[in-house]
Order: structure tokens, then C-alpha cells, then sequence
């Protein structure tokens, strides 16, 4: 049955997750199960511009290491260079369009919930990885791509055209989707879908049209100052960690813009060595967020000029540097309602609008398919949520993969069905 090897595949990428560029065992198996099916596959280092790629900061080799104990195809595996991320193509060897669909596989730096009421945990496939788990439904997203692979393959016979399957690294954090955008794989698609699970949907509905994407711009900063002891000299010292502070307190209180929604967040904050050393080093980690680029881009200058003011205050110095950026997406209008009689035949409850609130590095691609005149649409597959995305005690009803599966299989039977068949 189609749920249970939806099941199958989601508890196992579910009980072993991996964080924004370290999905090497995710990798190793996708690329293994598609070309098992007859796909050709394309691994990461192929697939992505790697001058965009944004945030990577890992041990290949340790990261590798760990996926090959934990079950990593091997051969699949050593294949992989220093990228992650896969595509599967099919060509079908007929005249037809290409459609493209979109997964991300990375998990979410979270540590699990290990109480006996959270099910992942009751059914012993909760996170082995400790700090990471699947918090966001990208390993829901991942099993529905699988899944769509064979249903392509058991198909294949009538349909014409091409169909690329993207497995994107690194969606957390907004890391990936500019590389692979740039990558050139998707120059030549006519048509691409990417789905989420969740957001502000329950199980049985299905958004065509989520609004309110939020641009931003994912940033570390650091600042260089000149240790000393805290007692005999401080004044031979030069803070680093005051000046952290300053930036941070400073960066809260950014107005909020006239225009539209603008948002503003320090997550990570760190520094010194002990209590009795001026800090000559700190480090902290935010993102500006806004409802269209002028925005997120005026909260991002407003950054820029408080780190240097912090800075110049404390007589240290700085780097900022960008992790991972986000734009709006728009969904197509002529596909959104090519897609709306195929989930009315569902029994979908197709509902057209609903905010998103969030950013996706979607976008990226979306934006890529639309300039190169092609449609693009990003979907919501609504499902009853245990606790929100991002929550140590996440989990989704995973039924509704099955629907996510047979409305993408539906799309394509639309698009590509031979007109002989």
C-alpha cells in the first residue's frame, strides 16, 4: 500500500535526521532509490552553484563518516563530493513538456521531545541524532518524492515529455534554494510544484495559493576585540562581547517599517572566555525578515549600520557575513487553477488564499521558472499538527502524504498523457 511505504521512508529519515548541508546518508539514499527505479541521477556538486551555496560551515569527512555508520548506501555515498542535495531525471524519449517538482530533506537543529506522550517516541523512530530532528515535515516531504518516483516508473508508458525530481539541501535557514536555482537544472522546466506540509492547514485541506511570503536575509556577526584582565588593566582591553550586547539590544529596537510587516530576531548570542578576561571575541546570529525585498532590505541596512556603530563604540572590529537569504514567491494564476479541478476530483477541501507568514527559499526557484517563462506554484497540504513547526514535540498526521502523492501523480497524468493513451 502507498501509505505504508510513505510511512516506511518517513520514520526512517525521521528516526536519523540531518541538518542543513550534512544530509549525506539522505542523500546517498535518495540518489540510490531513484536510480534503482531507472532515474538518472545528478548529485549536488553537479547540481548546485556552488559560489551561492550560503552557511556551510561542516567537516565533510566527519559528517560522511557518521552517515556511512548509520547506513549510508557506500557507493552512493562516496560519490558525493562535498555537496548535498540530488535530482532524479526521467525522459521519457517522447515530445512533451518538463515538469519540475521540489522536495527539501534537511531537518531542523531541535533536540526531540522523549516524552511517552509524543508518538515518534511511543513507537521508537524519534530522532538518533541528537540536536536534529525532523521538526518541519521535510522528511514527510522527502517520502512523497520517493513515492512519486515510482509512481512515474509505473506509468511510465504513457506519458510523454520529462520530469525532474528535486531533493533541495539546506531549506532550513534559507541556505540552498539560491544555489540550486543558479545551478541550471531548472532553465529548462516548464512547470514546477513544491508543496509544504502543515502550515496553518489542517488534514484534508489544500491551499493553491499561500500569500504573505516574508523576504530575508539570515546573518552572522563578528566582532574582534582585544582580551585583557578584567582586574589589573581593562583598560589595555577592548570588549567584544559589550559591543555584541549593544547590537543586539539595538537591533531589537529597529522601527518597524510604515509599508508593511518587517521583522527583526537575534537568536544566538556568545562570547569571552571567562569572568575575568575582557572578551576579546563575540558572535551572534539573527535574521531580518520583511513582506516584499524594499523591506527586508531596509531592517537588513539598519543592521548594518548598528554593528558598525556598536563597533566603532567599543574600539572593535567586525564581519558580517550572510547565511541565507529568502525572496517572496507568487504563484502562477493559470496553474493554480489547472490544479483546482484535480484536487476537487480528490475530495481535497481546495481553499485559494491563506497566509504563510514565513520564508521559503522556494522562491528562488519559483522566480528562476517564471523569468525563464514557464509557471510555478508553491502548494500547502494541509494536516493536523501535534505542536507547531520548529517544536521539539512536532509531528503531523502522515495519512496526508498519500493525498500529496496522488495529486502530484495527477498533474502529471494531466500534463504529460500521450494523446494516444
Amino acid at each position: 500500500m502507498t501509505i505504508d511505504t510513505l510511512r516506511h521512508w518517513r520514520r526512517d529519515l525521521h528516526r536519523l535526521p540531518e541538518a542543513a548541508w550534512c544530509e549525506f546518508r539522505t542523500s546517498a539514499l535518495i540518489a540510490h532509490r531513484l536510480n534503482e527505479l531507472g532515474f538518472t541521477v545528478m548529485l549536488g556538486d553537479a547540481l548546485l552553484a556552488s559560489s551561492l551555496v550560503m552557511g556551510r560551515q561542516i567537516d565533510v569527512a566527519a559528517q560522511k563518516e557518521r552517515a556511512l555508520r548509520q547506513g549510508a548506501n557506500p557507493d552512493w555515498l562516496a560519490r558525493i563530493e562535498s555537496l548535498t542535495g540530488v535530482m532524479g531525471l526521467w525522459d521519457s524519449g517522447r515530445p512533451g513538456p518538463t515538469l519540475g517538482f521540489r522536495f527539501d530533506i534537511d531537518a531542523v537543529e531541535v533536540d526531540e521531545e522523549s516524552g511517552e506522550q509524543h508518538q515518534p517516541t511511543q513507537e521508537a523512530w524519534q530522532s538518533h541524532n541528537p540536536g536534529w530532528m525532523h521538526a518541519c515535515a521535510h522528511d514527510g516531504h522527502t517520502a512523497i518524492g520517493l513515492v512519486l518516483a515510482e509512481r512515474i516508473m509505473t506509468q511510465a508508458e504513457q506519458l510523454g515529455g520529462r520530469i525532474k525530481l528535486f531533493f533541495q539541501p539546506a531549506e532550513e535557514g534559507c541556505r540552498g534554494g539560491k544555489a540550486l536555482a543558479a545551478g541550471g537544472q531548472l532553465d529548462d522546466v516548464d512547470v514546477l510544484l513544491a508543496l509544504h506540509i502543515g502550515i496553518h492547514a489542517t488534514s484534508g485541506e489544500l491551499v493553491l495559493n499561500p500569500t504573505e511570503f516574508l523576504c530575508s536575509t539570515k546573518f552572522d556577526v563578528e566582532f574582534m576585540g582585544e582580551s585583557a584582565h578584567a582586574g589589573l588593566e581593562p583598560n589595555s582591553g577592548r570588549n567584544a562581547l559589550a559591543a555584541a550586547c549593544m547590537a543586539t539590544t539595538a537591533m531589537l529596537g529597529i522601527p518597524r517599517h510604515r509599508d508593511g510587516m518587517t521583522r527583526i530576531n537575534v537568536g544566538q548570542l556568545s562570547g569571552g572566555s571567562g569572568r575575568n578576561v575582557i572578551p576579546g571575541q563575540a558572535r551572534l546570529q539573527g535574521e531580518t525578515r520583511g513582506a516584499s525585498p524594499a523591506l527586508n532590505d531596509y531592517v537588513f541596512g539598519q543592521v548594518q549600520r548598528i554593528v558598525e556603530g556598536a563597533a566603532l563604540m567599543q574600539g572593535v572590529s567586525y564581519l558580517i557575513r550572510k547565511q541565507g537569504e529568502a525572496i517572496g514567491i507568487h504563484n502562477s494564476p493559470e496553474l493554480i487553477e489547472e490544479l483546482l479541478p484535480l484536487a476537487a476530483a480528490m475530495a481535497l477541501n481546495t481553499v485559494h488564499t491563506r497566509r504563510f507568514g514565513a520564508s521559503e527559499d522556494a522562491g528562488f526557484l519559483i522566480e528562476r521558472v517564471q523569468r525563464n517563462g514557464g509557471q510555478a506554484a508553491y502548494l500547502i497540504l494541509g494536516a493536523d499538527l501535534s505542536a507547531p513547526h520548529h517544536h521539539p514535540a512536532f509531528n503531523f498526521d502522515e495519512t496526508v502524504m498519500e493525498s500529496g502523492v496522488n495529486l502530484l501523480a495527477r498533474f502529471i497524468q494531466h500534463r504529460l498523457a500521450r494523446p494516444d493513451e
